[in-house]
């Protein structure tokens, strides 16, 4: 289990995130780190398409094993 913490360099986040998403065949073509807020370490995920968001779910039901 994941827990919060404030320590996580969002772009670290981000580059282990595009990483999974790789693995599972998956690209969030927006994913990056929002430089809008840098104070709170949010990583934009961006838009996808219908179909991407329906892989992504489907691998986060099946641990990323397809």
């Amino acid at each position: 289990m994941v827990t919060a913490r404030d320590d996580v360099d969002p772009f670290a986040a981000m580059e282990s995130l595009r990483a999974a998403l790789d693995q599972a065949r998956i690209v969030l073509p927006s994913l990056g780190v929002d430089a809008g807020s840098p104070a709170l370490g949010l990583v934009e995920l961006g838009r996808v398409r219908a179909d991407v968001a329906m892989r992504l779910a489907e691998a986060l039901r099946h641990g990323g094993d397809e």
